[in-house]
């Protein structure tokens, strides 16, 4: 329930309109009673909300057990209502979860677009100064005066000439173009786990073959 409720919190923020990341189908969401142009995001809502009663479940158990001698004791009747509600509730909002992920749709231009805000590809100016042999923390220092100076120009850091960027290092060549895009910053993290766009399909297909037994 932990896992769904995480899940739950980031769709409801992403079908926020200040994302706009993503729709979720109408069967899984209510109007608003006072402005008729609301979506409510139901059903992730009610799993946040039900996992709360879960995890005050699981303290209940654990407080029922904690000043027992290690042998059955009457106490354990007690167990059973937190117990049973605990699994007809999950087991019924995997099933209400599962339904709605296939309710969900992406907003791909809106996602990128967020991407590109906040100088999201500062960290990789940093490690390509280090991949041209600058100690880490003079990189960190020389992006963050370069990021400074971007926000004063109103750019991002992709947005200011070679000469610019020449000044906070000259490290920096007409080779750095390439990291500070988005695609650049997505494919240098080629490893398990990583954002390269390989990886991802990788571990699309493992958990493919996971669920699939």
């Amino acid at each position: 329930m932990m896992h769904l409720s995480r899940l739950s919190e980031e769709l409801v923020l992403w079908m926020n309109p200040r994302f706009g990341f993503i729709t979720i189908a109408d069967r899984f969401c209510t109007g608003s009673s006072i402005m008729p142009q609301k979506k409510n995001p139901d059903v992730p809502e009610l799993v946040r909300g039900k996992t709360g009663r879960i995890n005050g479940h699981l303290v209940a158990l654990l407080t029922l057990m904690k000043g027992q001698p290690l042998a059955y004791n009457k106490d354990n009747q007690e167990d059973k209502e937190p117990l049973f509600d605990t699994v007809d509730t999950l087991s019924q909002t995997l099933r209400v979860c599962a339904e709605m992920m296939g309710g969900v749709t992406a907003k791909p231009d809106a996602m990128r677009s967020a991407a590109l805000q906040g100088y999201a590809t500062a960290t990789d100016l940093a490690d390509y100064l280090v991949k041209k042999g600058l100690p880490f923390r003079d990189a960190h220092e020389a992006v963050a005066l370069a990021v400074r100076h971007a926000e004063q120009r109103g750019c991002d850091l992709s947005d200011l000439g070679l000469d610019e960027l020449k000044q906070f290092s000259d490290r920096i060549a007409d080779d750095i173009y390439g990291a500070l895009t988005l695609e650049g910053s997505l494919a240098s993290r080629n490893h398990t786990g990583g954002t390269a766009p390989q990886q991802v399909e990788a571990a699309i297909a493992r958990a493919r073959k996971y669920l699939a037994g």
